[in-house]
């Protein structure tokens, strides 16, 4: 299997529109992160209010007379089992990022790991159906604890071996994102991911 390290020059040869060494792009990314997590959030929590609890809303005593503070009900907030004052209600957490910021972070997060000289790229990636073949094929590329591997499509073969390896992931070039390129150590680019990554990042 042949492997170089792919460079500036070489993702500019294969029209990957990439941006390193300068601090533009570093909003987008951040943008773009907090943005995923924050889709990811599924805004549940939910809390009940004194008009929510249930229980009976008659006077718990009587107004005057007891030397105590005036009440109504026990669902009142004060009240242990009583409501909740300003608690949690479900909600959207869900954030929009625009496309040309999806772009730029893109090209920055790409830009930085090839520029770190942690993407290799490799002419073509398969292997048998057998975990430890996968493993094989990987570790005579990288030895990285976390790898992504980046490629058009993988056969059912090469994913089936792969899948439930500890800190390998196989992504194609259409889905995957910056998290999954910043989180890596190593990635491994097979060239027929090239056009698409190209199209991503024109």
């Amino acid at each position: 299997m042949s492997v170089k390290q792919l460079s500036l020059e070489d993702a500019a040869s294969a029209n990957i529109t990439v941006i390193s060494g300068t601090s533009k792009g570093n909003q987008a990314v951040h943008d773009l992160i907090v943005a995923y997590r924050a889709n990811r959030r599924t805004g549940s929590a939910c809390t009940k209010t004194r008009g929510e609890v249930r229980g009976s809303g008659k006077k718990i005593y009587k107004q005057k007379g007891t030397g105590g503070a005036r009440h109504g009900a026990r669902s009142a907030p004060i009240f242990v089992g009583g409501g909740v004052v300003f608690g949690p209600r479900p909600r959207d957490y869900s954030k929009k990022v625009t496309k040309s910021t999806r772009k730029l972070a893109l090209r920055k997060a790409l830009g930085e790991k090839i520029a770190a000289g942690e993407v290799a790229s490799v002419a073509s990636f398969a292997t048998e159906a057998k975990t430890k073949s996968f493993i094989a094929a990987v570790n005579e590329i990288t030895d990285a604890k976390k790898t992504l591997i980046i490629a058009k499509s993988f056969d059912e073969k090469t994913y089936l071996a792969g899948r439930n390896v500890q800190g390998v992931q196989l992504i194609t070039a259409d889905e995957v994102n910056i998290e999954q390129i910043l989180h890596a150590n190593a990635i491994i680019v097979v060239e027929d991911s090239y056009e698409t990554l190209s199209k991503r990042t024109a």
